[in-house]
């Protein structure tokens, strides 16, 4: 691993080792703490001149970690790094990728625009919320797809009569690629948002009764679309109803809710910090070998793309 370093924000750091251990790199020697009115401070403890630098961190609330990520750019751009990319399992923020209503913020791009700014030279993240926010970037950006991990846990459990749902029509794309992979059907929850964090679901089309689910999306935050759509397949007769999502954000009381639903099993990965104790249902599945992988190949010029082919 010559002329690589990992460097470690505090945002996911059970992640950047599990990475580190992948490729058998020990994580940079930093200091990333506060001064005393909570100011971020950061300094690094190692000569990075002319390196190939990684900074791991998610950019998830709170806004913390979104500056540590800033200044960590800056700092590794004035002790004259020589390419700066910055690997985002999570890219927080990113639900907010347009202008739908009235007076209301493109937070995808602004955040995009910081990073640029800052010193990154290259980002690489997972699942992004759209694909168009690579666009959003002026520098390059790979999104690796958690799919691999998530196709292998569900042919794992063997399941007959198997049916992959997106919960909106955003997912359908996904949905395909899954369902054809697995050789299972395909349907789709026609829905519509009636506040930031609440649906309303219209319509299941696709045959569903006495079919074994899995729903398939990039994230469970509130878990409302989630919820909802488990509801409307039991009442259109799901035989069992399980999930998969690459971002664990399950923010509110979104595990008690899972916990009383009929969702059997909700399988995510590590891109966010999660203790499945919090939730017995929930299962937290190890990608740090894609992103490691990708680390690897961007570090020595090869193709990233080839991972998913």
């Amino acid at each position: 691993m010559d002329g690589l370093k990992l460097i470690a924000g505090n945002s996911n750091r059970a992640l950047a080792e599990k990475i580190g251990e992948y490729l058998g790199a020990e994580l940079c020697d930093i200091e990333l703490d506060r001064f005393g009115d909570g100011e971020i401070h950061a300094k690094i403890n190692e000569n990075i001149r002319g390196v190939d630098v990684f900074i791991i961190q998610t950019t998830n609330p709170p806004a913390e970690n979104l500056i540590e990520l800033l200044i960590l750019n800056d700092t590794c751009f004035r002790a004259s790094a020589g390419r700066i990319t910055n690997v985002i399992p999570y890219y927080g923020y990113a639900r907010q990728d347009r202008k739908d209503q009235p007076r209301v913020p493109i937070t995808a791009k602004l955040v995009a625009k910081l990073i640029d700014v800052s010193g990154a030279n290259r980002v690489l993240t997972m699942d992004l919320h759209s694909a168009q926010i690579q666009g959003f970037f002026d520098v390059p950006a790979d999104n690796l797809f958690a799919a691999p991990v998530l196709l292998e846990y569900i042919k794992s459990r063997k399941m007959q009569d198997l049916t992959i749902v997106s919960p909106d029509v955003g997912s359908m794309k996904m949905g395909r690629a899954f369902a054809k992979r697995l050789n299972a059907e395909l349907a789709v929850v026609d829905k519509r948002r009636s506040d930031k964090d609440k649906t309303e679901v219209m319509n299941v089309i696709g045959d569903v009764d006495g079919r074994n689910i899995v729903i398939l999306d990039d994230m469970i935050s509130s878990g409302s679309t989630l919820l909802q759509a488990a509801g409307e397949l039991t009442l259109k007769g799901a035989a069992s109803i399980m999930a998969c999502a690459t971002h664990p954000v399950f923010s509110g009381d979104a595990c008690g809710k899972i916990m009383k639903s009929s969702i059997s099993e909700v399988v995510v990965s590590n891109t966010l910090p999660f203790d499945p104790g919090r939730c017995p249902k929930v299962k937290v599945l190890d990608v740090s070998s894609i992103l490691g992988e990708a680390i690897l190949r961007i570090h020595s010029n090869e193709s990233v793309s080839t991972l998913f082919v």
